[in-house]
């Protein structure tokens, strides 16, 4: 059969997440032969209750009925002795392999939050998704069939070809010359069933991307009224998912039916030639009874193993896709020996940096600045202009190209980037809420926050009026991403997240563009007042939002082009002072 080595690959892997569970898998292993071994015994017994019992008409009549009540209640403890350890190995694979599966998806859903955004950025969501949920429910399924059945039925099959040999090693050879024909067509399709595998697991991904795409979306579906395409789609790629998974069950069906077809002509094989040996007195009834009731046997293990290497190639392309993301090497590595900083000031320095996405289309060329604990910088410029890199780079959602980036004087690449992290908060231009209530917005990955720092935090915001005048205040539901909020309250409720945490770096990323005149001066006042202290920087593109800058840098394809505060650049007559006339004299807009 067409199985390389590299095939059972990601197998060994799946085995080695079920290390940890040994002390259940070893007696698991040991329950799954023992019933295998006595799926074999009661056919042999047969044997003797038709030669030594039935047929045998010298025996003594008393004799004959004990040994025939000894054999029958012998095959009955033997099905209980089997149907104790079938449970026994049932259960105990059953716990493993969930376990198994549990630590799979937690480290597979935990290597999806830590992969770099730019591999994040590549695919769509919903591909995620579905390689954390249906590529993990099928390596569930695989798992059991490679472990358990092959196993199992495994030892049945040997079990059952020492029994054939033992009786009759001629009639044995004649019905193992029949079974390379089964194994020459398990092998034409295995090597479809693996290509339909594949097919079947990316239709399923790109599904559920399609689904996940049109139903977070659903304000622009609705709004351009295109409920009718986005369901012409979905039901596209559900016609092609089923046609794949159609594909599958007729290459499994037809491989099944012609498998069992050549065992069953083995069996008609040997009841012709073991028939000649009983009439010509070589071969016992009994023997050609128990030589015939194993070919029947035989149907059962090798037909689940034709189904095992079938799963084994179908199963392959959903554990390749599972370990894909597994191996994934992250672009943001964490250091060998992180530095802790106790007490982050909030300087931030860069020196010569420069950053590309991808191959060498730089987003940033040669940034240099120096911002000290408490300072007020806001970086401005036009759309595209590398504003926003920026802020993902102190954040250390990407590492520089070149040059490097300094927190407190320490290279940000040597810091422990969770710790540093928690310690600068963040505002951003369209700033996620999660399904919550308003308390657990505010309160976001800090534990043991009490009721009074998140009230504080909220007047701080100047959101604490609205929240109270909630049906039931802080206790409120938020709806998904906050779509029940406005735009002004969601980004109160992130400028009071950012507070709460106290930070000693605040960022803000085109924290007010989305708002109208009124409501960002009511929000910048919240901003102003979250910045007091802080080491503070705002990615701004409206200029009426950082006037009151202690330096704005400004930014032109990549570049500083400018720094200075507001007086200072409006003198320059430079980009600064294009972009101020441009709004207006920087008033409103």
């Amino acid at each position: 059969m067409k199985l390389s080595p590299g095939d059972f690959k990601p197998y060994l892997r799946l085995l080695d997440y079920c290390m940890p569970y040994k002390s259940r898998l070893i007696p698991a292993v040991v329950c799954m032969v023992v019933s295998s071994a006595l799926s074999v015994i009661p056919p042999w017994m047969i044997k003797y209750i038709v030669d030594d019992v039935l047929a045998n008409e010298k025996g003594a009549r008393e004799s004959r009925l004990r040994v025939l009540a000894l054999v029958a209640g012998g095959m009955v403890l033997i099905s209980v002795l089997k149907a104790v350890f079938s449970y026994c190995h049932g259960y105990l694979m059953a716990w493993v392999g969930q376990n198994v599966i549990m630590d799979i998806r937690l480290e597979l859903y935990d290597k999806t939050q830590r992969l770099s955004l730019c591999v994040l950025y590549r695919r769509r969501m919903g591909e995620f998704m579905s390689r954390i949920t249906n590529d993990v429910s099928t390596l569930q399924s695989i798992l059991a069939s490679v472990v358990v059945d092959l196993v199992s039925q495994g030892i049945a099959l040997a079990g059952i070809l020492g029994f054939m040999f033992f009786i009759n090693w001629r009639l044995t050879l004649c019905a193992c010359a029949i079974l390379p024909i089964a194994a020459l067509a398990i092998d034409r399709a295995s090597a479809k069933l693996r290509i339909v595998g594949w097919r079947i697991q990316e239709q399923l991904a790109q599904l559920s991307a399609i689904a996940q795409e049109a139903l977070s979306s659903i304000r622009i579906v609705r709004a351009f009224a295109t409920e009718k395409m986005e369901y012409d789609r979905f039901n596209a790629q559900s016609r092609s998912h089923f046609d794949a998974i159609i594909r599958g069950a007729r290459t499994r069906g037809v491989l099944d039916g012609f498998v069992e077809a050549v065992l069953f002509s083995a069996m008609a094989l040997i009841l012709l030639l073991g028939g000649h040996s009983v009439i010509e007195g070589r071969l016992s009834t009994g023997e050609l009874i128990t030589f015939l009731t194993y070919i029947g046997l035989i149907v059962q293990p090798v037909r689940v193993i034709s189904k095992v290497i079938s799963s084994i190639q179908q199963g392959v392309p959903s554990a390749e896709r599972v370990f894909e993301i597994l191996d994934e090497r992250g672009e943001v590595l964490p250091s060998p020996s992180p530095v802790l900083l106790a007490d982050v000031k909030g300087r931030i320095t860069f020196e010569d940096v420069w950053f590309a996405y991808e191959g060498e289309r730089w987003v940033l060329e040669g940034i240099s600045f120096d911002i000290e604990p408490g300072q007020r910088i806001a970086i401005v410029g036009e759309t595209g202009s590398g504003k926003s890199t920026i802020a993902d780079l102190i954040l250390r959602f990407y590492d520089p190209s070149h040059g490097r980036i300094l927190i407190d004087g320490t290279d940000l690449r040597d810091l422990d980037v969770t710790s540093y992290r928690r310690r600068v908060g963040v505002v951003p231009q369209d700033p996620v809420l999660m399904k919550g209530s308003m308390a657990y917005n505010i309160s976001y990955g800090l534990d043991g926050c009490s009721m009074d720092e998140i009230k504080s935090a909220a007047r701080a915001a100047g959101i604490d009026d609205f929240i109270s005048s909630l049906p039931d205040g802080y206790g409120t539901g938020v709806g998904e991403r906050g779509v029940t909020l406005s735009g002004g309250q969601r980004q109160r409720v992130a400028i009071a997240r950012a507070i709460i945490r106290n930070p000693a770096i605040l960022l803000m990323d085109e924290a007010t563009s989305s708002l109208d005149a009124l409501v960002e001066s009511q929000v910048q006042g919240a901003m102003n007042e979250a910045m007091k202290g802080r080491t503070s920087l705002a990615i701004a593109h409206r200029l009426s939002a950082i006037r009151e800058a202690d330096r704005i840098i400004v930014i032109s394809e990549g570049k500083i082009v400018e720094e200075g505060n507001h007086e200072e650049l409006v003198m320059k007559r430079g980009h600064y002072y294009n972009l101020y006339q441009l709004q207006g004299g920087g008033e409103g807009a």
